[in-house]
């Protein structure tokens, strides 16, 4: 049987990670799955969004059991990855972080805690997948859509192992704005290279950013170009 941990930066009480969850049933229902799987949550005890790789450099870190399988962490992704693997779930398989509310794509992978999550899993030397759902300006995010996209890519990369080192990171398309049918593309593409936008104002209260994420720079096919273009952007990322 697989053990799939799943931990995210939104915290244990976010709809995302509850969406992973689902997703990892229809999986199982549809009979995606060649052996049977189990999936547990060990997840930040509150929302740490951007907080990157942190980590607890030896406080304690509180650990709360919410329900069974279930467990809110007082620390980071990162430290979330840790204690599961380390303490929880030595045994596991798969470490799944997110779905993340909001995208994660090119330099965001840097500063992202949903990566940061996979990122220390694979130093760990288990498979590991991050999932972010991109969502343009107030449009609501619709998480049974986001089920379902990831069910889709979940299979087809969780068929076989990463190899050594790497890991997966992919983002969800925002819904058509124009009513066309919703069925993205799931298309392989390389991390952008660009910088988030740096445009800004400055006055009486200080320095702040201005600029919108939509309007970033973007490689050709890229990930950001991939994903803000509509399609699912799955981007494998080799650390050694």
């Amino acid at each position: 049987m697989a053990l799939i941990v799943l931990t995210n930066d939104d915290g244990i009480d976010a709809p995302g990670i509850r969406a992973m969850q689902a997703a990892l049933h229809q999986i199982s229902e549809n009979g995606g799955f060649e052996h049977k799987s189990q999936s547990v949550i060990v997840a930040p005890d509150a929302p740490l969004s951007g907080c990157s790789h942190q980590l607890n450099r030896g406080g304690t870190i509180p650990i709360e059991q919410r329900a069974k399988g279930e467990y809110a962490i007082g620390g980071t992704p990162a430290d979330c990855s840790r204690v599961a693997l380390s303490h929880l779930y030595p045994t596991a398989d798969w470490v799944l972080s997110g779905i993340n509310a909001g995208g994660n794509m090119g330099s965001d992978t840097y500063v992202s805690g949903t990566v940061a999550a996979v990122r220390e899993a694979t130093l760990l030397r288990k498979s590991a997948i991050a999932i972010s759902q991109y969502k343009y300006r107030q449009q609501p995010y619709d998480w049974p859509r986001a089920t379902r996209l990831s069910a889709q890519v979940l299979q087809q990369l969780m068929a076989t192992k990463p190899q050594p080192g790497q890991f997966w990171n992919v983002n969800l398309p925002a819904p058509p704005l124009d009513g066309t049918a919703d069925s993205p593309e799931i298309v392989f593409c390389p991390r952008c290279t660009q910088p988030l936008p740096t445009d800004f104002e400055v006055d009486e209260a200080g320095f702040r950013y201005v600029g919108a994420y939509e309007d970033r720079l973007r490689d050709p096919s890229g990930d950001v170009d991939v994903c803000l273009g509509g399609s699912i952007s799955v981007v494998s990322i080799q650390m050694w």
